[in-house]
């Protein structure tokens, strides 16, 4: 299967050994830098890059990312996050679960002992809003190791930060679109190494309204349907 890799990356000093790993297994790589504050690092790395003067969220940095896999003709592409948490040989397990227009999910192995608290409460209530919006199981919804078809451009999403990967996953689930996931492995720093530019508080706030909007969509479609 032809597919890219895009990473979208805001201030990361991790972002050239990220980039280098995903080379060295083969993959063109698609940088997407979101107005970051810091240089990053692509000096003699054969990568296609996509620049935003202001940062504009994760979301919008995985549409401009697609909208490149799309112009130079990729059908689907992986996103990989920037802090090195995900690995380029997981790809693989990624792209063999993989079929036309589909959500491949990396489920993550949370049993590190690096895994913050914070995170695996956060997936247990990502899964659960997901899982009763879609009327679908799957065990990790805020996972960012995913493949994408360049389909989702097509879709009406407001969300453009980390609320995006939520938003995203439902409505590709509503147009009756096919996601799956998959066991993956993954690397957790330590917490003094570890990056992260997730605001909890306005971002769980963000993650609220989307999963009141998503399920006040689902309680209508379910309302009109058994009403008409």
């Amino acid at each position: 299967m032809s597919i890219c890799v895009v990473i979208p990356v805001y201030n990361s000093p991790y972002i050239r050994e990220v980039i280098e790993d995903v080379l060295n297994h083969g993959y063109k790589v698609v940088v997407v830098d979101d107005g970051s504050d810091i240089r990053i690092d692509i000096e003699n790395l054969d990568v296609e890059l996509v620049t935003h003067d202001v940062n504009m969220g994760k979301g919008e940095a995985i549409l401009s990312g697609a909208k490149k896999a799309k112009e130079l003709g990729y059908e689907s592409f992986v996103t990989m996050d920037a802090d090195k948490q995900h690995l380029s040989s997981e790809i693989v397990k990624l792209v063999d679960a993989y079929n036309h227009d589909m959500i491949v999910i990396g489920n993550r192995d949370f049993e590190d002992e690096n895994v913050p608290k914070s995170s695996k409460f956060g997936r247990k209530f990502s899964n659960f809003w997901v899982n009763l919006e879609t009327f679908r199981s799957f065990g990790d919804t805020q996972s960012g190791f995913r493949i994408y078809p360049v389909s989702i451009l097509d879709l009406n999403i407001s969300n453009r930060r980390f609320d995006f990967e939520i938003e995203v996953l439902v409505l590709h689930c509503y147009r009756g679109g096919k996601a799956v996931d998959v066991d993956v492995e993954c690397y957790y720093p330590p917490k003094n190494e570890r990056i992260s530019h997730f605001d909890k508080v306005k971002d769980n706030i963000r993650l609220s309204f989307v999963h009141a909007k998503l399920v006040t969509q689902r309680f209508l479609f379910l309302r009109g349907f058994f009403w008409n």
